[in-house]
């Protein structure tokens, strides 16, 4: 927290120094503005500008775009554990959550083993067959009571 607030103290002194040059070399900063953005009038108002910096406003809002698009993948496939930029592959909580396998809580912060992996394959089988047992035992019970499915 506190570093935070050395570095906003930093920023605001540092936008300060840069208005307090800009006013005290106003002329000279607004003459390279002017020409560095070509709204100086050459063959007609704004001609310059429109033709050089301005053309540009289309190509920053392309790049804005792709900087959003790669934000937000960013946000969908990182881990949900704030503050971590890592990729969560580990679903968690019945697939609420992709986690990273240092915050995942199965693994403990250690990449997953071998035999970590063979124990919950494992798992999953013995979870897809008891259900799989279940449907076909409520199909029988069905079957018995003279509904036909």
């Amino acid at each position: 927290m506190r570093v935070r607030l050395i570095l906003l103290v930093t920023l605001v002194f540092a936008v300060l120094a840069g208005v307090v040059a800009w006013v005290l070399n106003a002329p000279s900063v607004n003459a390279w503005l002017a020409v560095h953005t070509g709204i100086v009038d050459m063959s007609g108002p704004y001609y310059a500008f429109w033709s050089g910096f301005g053309s540009d406003i289309a190509e920053f809002s392309l790049v804005g775009a792709a900087v959003t698009g790669v934000y937000q993948l960013n946000r969908k496939y990182n881990c949900h554990q704030p503050g971590c930029w890592r990729i969560g592959t580990h679903p968690a909580a019945g697939g609420q959550f992709l986690l990273c396998y240092r915050h995942h809580p199965d693994y403990q912060g250690k990449k997953p083993t071998r035999e970590l992996i063979e124990q919950a394959h494992r798992q999953y089988i013995e979870r897809e067959e008891a259900i799989h047992d279940k449907l076909d035992e409520m199909n029988r019970h069905l079957r018995e009571m003279g509904h036909q499915p």
